[in-house]
């Protein structure tokens, strides 16, 4: 592809510490095989999305970096926003992202229109706590690698309140909020939380709220 995609794609994936690179392969899985991200370097990893993804790799990286919380490198290389691309929407032979509907809060859309906004509801603490009593004990992972927290302010949470799960997921939930401020809408964290391995019904939860 083109070489500035190229490098600004290996300037990104230069950006990120270890975990949060390892943290990006893991969330390409299922759009990308396993067996080609596991080994991949990062300039590796560069030529795999220039391939897979042709003319469309900045907003793939892009979409993987707003779960990662790195909002920050998407404004410093300037990367369009992909659109949401449902986990049943079987991918085409060559690569391409068929054509969804795409995410209503952001998006790559045709002819750089940008959809317009939806459903800016933000969420509440009751919100939030009626998840956090849905979440399980793989939080720790959604904290990680689906809002983009650091792992330190997570442990930082358990020991500040031994022996509650709930209130663990309810911390999380809320310093997620804290930092995506008026960006934490129910839209968002639906978002968020779509390609974590969750109960089906945080979802449903979420998709419930979206008519409030």
């Amino acid at each position: 592809m083109a070489r500035d995609e190229r490098a600004t794609l290996l300037e990104v994936h230069q950006a990120l510490p270890e975990e949060q690179f390892q943290s990006l392969k893991f969330l390409l899985e299922g759009r990308v095989p396993a067996g080609l991200l596991l080994p991949a370097s990062r300039p590796e990893l560069c030529r795999i999305l220039l391939q897979r993804f042709p003319g469309n790799s900045l907003c793939v990286t892009a979409g993987i970096l707003r779960q990662l919380g790195r909002l920050d490198l998407i404004q410093r290389f300037q990367l369009p926003l992909e659109e949401q691309i449902p986990e049943e929407t079987p991918w085409e032979p060559n690569g391409d992202i068929p054509k969804v509907r795409g995410d209503p809060t952001s998006g790559c859309r045709p002819g750089g229109i940008p959809a317009p906004p939806v459903n800016p509801r933000r969420l509440t603490e009751k919100d939030l706590m009626q998840i956090a009593q849905r979440l399980g004990k793989e939080w720790q992972e959604v904290g990680i690698l689906h809002l983009g927290l650091e792992r330190s302010r997570l442990e930082q949470i358990q020991e500040e309140n031994p022996g509650n799960p709930v209130l663990w997921n309810f911390e999380m939930l809320r310093e997620w909020r804290r930092r995506e401020r008026h960006e934490a809408t129910v839209s968002q964290l639906q978002s968020c939380l779509k390609p974590a391995r969750l109960d089906p019904g945080i979802l449903d939860f979420l998709q419930s709220l979206q008519g409030d």
